[in-house]
């Protein structure tokens, strides 16, 4: 009896406690498979103190070449890894690459802002109140707004649909909430493929047409759209479960100033990137520590916000190693979007709020002036906790089978054993 009434009582409270053990036993499954003695910076070895310090050194400018965890970071990434312009190694090829994304991102403020707007309301007018997810709901308006500042004209549905099925795709294998659908991938790669001549932006002559389309697709279509989709999850998450900051901006839209501290505080509490890997082609030099040439450096944004301080954090990376190219266009565009929402909806939230999200955001809509019902967010405090069960027994066994499977298929190292640079 006393057996049974346990199990009973683990059932019970599985909600609060299986999740966090499961999700700690997934990471030291990851740290196994991977076998890659690294430097993670904030750590035992390097402080927050030196962060930004070895980030900056022109010797921490190594990408993929050399770090068992390139294979898996290659993985997720797939279709076109090696053209991805985070992951290309130093010279000409990434030179050419990384000026081509700045010509195709470099927009005015007042045309940024007019384009997020335009697309922000064309989405938005087709979400009803009613229980939704950020994530999802925020996909199709930057799948719109980078669709169009690549091909100058506006999304068609049918590319809409494909850009968000390849990067919720992508998103979700990350998250290790489910596995990579490759052919899901691969209809976007065609659809670029086909439309490569319709592009009025001159892209890199150093790639291939089909490396053009895999640019395309990992540069814009795949961390640009994920990583603001997530950021904006993020930031309407936090205006949903503090109703002060929610009633301030709605009674002051025009508020920029307070708009840009709950962006900011948004980004500093909860990092868009959890680690950040380097290899270092040269010793790095501190004070007290010599860094040898070789060593995979783990740059860990959420320990660095954590112990940095409040007005000291990097949500677009270091300027001196490849900084964010859409550091300028993300947060007047973030604005204009977060007012367009909150010109429709009161927005309210009882489910859990993690740096990862794999939740994808659940939230209540209620139409702007409307009374927020108490029914729905009970329910959604409910279904949420018993989703993050299944959940993190679904990213214990898909991220298991991930990593494994990036061991085998060993992407990164393959490529650059065959002698590609």
């Amino acid at each position: 009896m006393i057996g049974k009434a346990l199990a009973t009582a683990a059932a019970l409270t599985a909600p609060a406690w299986l999740p966090a053990r499961v999700v700690a036993l997934r990471m030291k499954i990851f740290a196994l498979v991977n076998g890659q003695d690294t430097v993670t910076i904030p750590g035992e070895q390097v402080g927050a103190a030196d962060f930004k310090r070895v980030y900056a050194d022109p010797a921490a400018n190594g990408r993929s070449r050399g770090a068992a965890l390139s294979d898996l970071f290659w993985y997720w990434l797939a279709p076109g890894p090696q053209v991805h312009q985070e992951h290309l190694e130093a010279g000409p090829r990434y030179d050419e690459v990384a000026k081509c994304t700045r010509h195709i991102l470099v927009r005015s403020k007042k045309d940024s802002e007019e384009l997020a707007r335009r697309v922000a309301a064309h989405v938005l007018d087709d979400v009803g109140p009613g229980l939704v997810r950020f994530r999802d709901a925020m996909m199709p308006v930057w799948a719109e707004l980078y669709y169009e500042l690549v091909f100058e004209e506006p999304c068609p549905p049918e590319a809409r649909d494909l850009i968000v099925g390849h990067a919720d795709d992508v998103v979700s294998a990350l998250k290790c909430v489910r596995p990579r659908n490759m052919r899901r991938r691969a209809k976007l790669t065609k659809y670029l493929r086909r439309r490569l001549a319709d592009i009025p932006h001159p892209l890199p002559e150093s790639l291939t047409p089909e490396e053009q389309a895999y640019y395309l697709q990992g540069t814009f279509f795949n961390t640009a759209v994920v990583q603001m989709s997530e950021a904006m999850a993020h930031l309407l998450m936090i205006i949903a479960q503090r109703p002060e900051v929610q009633r301030r901006l709605a009674e002051h839209p025009d508020d920029d100033a307070y708009l840009d501290r709950v962006i900011d505080d948004g980004l500093r509490e909860f990092p868009l990137f959890g680690i950040a890997h380097r290899i270092s082609t040269a010793d790095i030099e501190l004070e007290h520590l010599t860094i040898p040439a070789g060593t995979v450096l783990c740059f860990s944004y959420p320990g660095y916000a954590a112990q940095s301080g409040k007005d000291d954090f990097v949500p677009f990376g270091v300027a001196q190693n490849r900084a964010c190219p859409a550091r300028g266009l993300a947060p007047p565009t973030m604005r204009v979007v977060t007012r367009e929402v909150l010109r429709r909806f009161s927005l309210a939230t009882t489910a859990g709020h993690t740096r990862s999200i794999p939740n994808r955001g659940p939230a209540l809509l209620t139409p702007r002036g409307a009374r927020t019902r108490r029914a729905p967010l009970v329910w959604l405090a409910v279904r949420d906790r018993w989703e993050d069960v299944w959940r993190s027994f679904a990213q214990l066994v898909f991220g298991t089978y991930m990593v494994l499977d990036a061991r085998r298929q060993a992407l990164c190292t393959t490529y650059f054993a065959g002698g590609n640079r």
